[in-house]
């Protein structure tokens, strides 16, 4: 079965992380579960587009913004299943197998449409890490919530039903998989490792009170270009 698998990865000035992101998608191609790689570029004045290109991904050029760049990779993209990764996110090794399990489950109709995440983990050895990423785990059996930095694989049928991703300069994950709904959400169960470079940067504690802020200000309706402000 050809499962015509796009992943859509936004970028800005990532040329440092984003090798250790494609290359763990390089077993998905040999495997035939990938069909094309997108890079959607928010305007890196870095080695960004040369790395992209050299390594086949196809590169697009959107106004910078996560929301609007996942909007355009959509857009640009080809295959029936849709991908989002983070540029700075790695695929653990056998992930091609368990979404390669997960879109033939749907396509012959023995599961409902639904879309996937990974589990979360960052690439630090620290206490404060495992705490990070036990915090997670429990946001998202509790709330249904996950972070753009776990991944999504949505069928583009079902991307597009929900109406895709907002133009939104931060939180454009969360008001995604809001309207996907809960029922609609299933997590997997290899990891999305993420870096940990802000965290070590800012504090783990500090760097874990700001998410927790940001999304409460979201649920308190704050307009997410007054968070984005915050955030950074």
């Amino acid at each position: 079965m050809q499962l015509m698998l796009s992943v859509i990865i936004p970028t800005y000035n990532t040329a440092v992380s984003l090798p250790r992101s494609l290359a763990a998608l390089v077993p998905g191609v040999v495997a035939g579960v990938v069909k094309e790689v997108i890079i959607a570029d928010g305007g890196s004045v870095d080695a960004t587009r040369k790395l992209s290109e050299s390594c086949g991904a196809r590169f697009v050029e959107s106004p910078k913004g996560r929301g609007a760049q996942l909007a355009a990779g959509a857009k640009a993209a080809q295959g029936r299943w849709l991908l989002f990764l983070h540029a700075d996110t790695e695929l653990s090794p056998g992930w091609e197998g368990e979404v390669q399990r997960f879109i033939e489950t749907r396509m012959m109709g023995a599961e409902p449409m639904q879309a996937a995440y990974f589990s979360f983990a960052l690439d630090d050895p620290r206490f404060f890490a495992r705490i990070m990423e036990a915090g997670v785990q429990m946001r998202c059996a509790l709330f249904a919530l996950p972070y753009g930095d776990q991944g999504l694989l949505i069928e583009r049928r079902h991307y597009e039903q929900v109406g895709g991703y907002s133009d939104l300069p931060l939180m454009e994950d969360v008001e995604f998989v809001r309207r996907i709904g809960r029922k609609r959400l299933a997590g997997l169960t290899l990891k999305a490792t993420t870096s940990a470079q802000r965290y070590r940067r800012e504090g783990f504690a500090a760097r874990i009170a700001r998410n927790l802020s940001c999304l409460a200000l979201y649920f308190l309706r704050v307009s997410p270009a007054r968070i984005a402000r915050f955030y950074r």
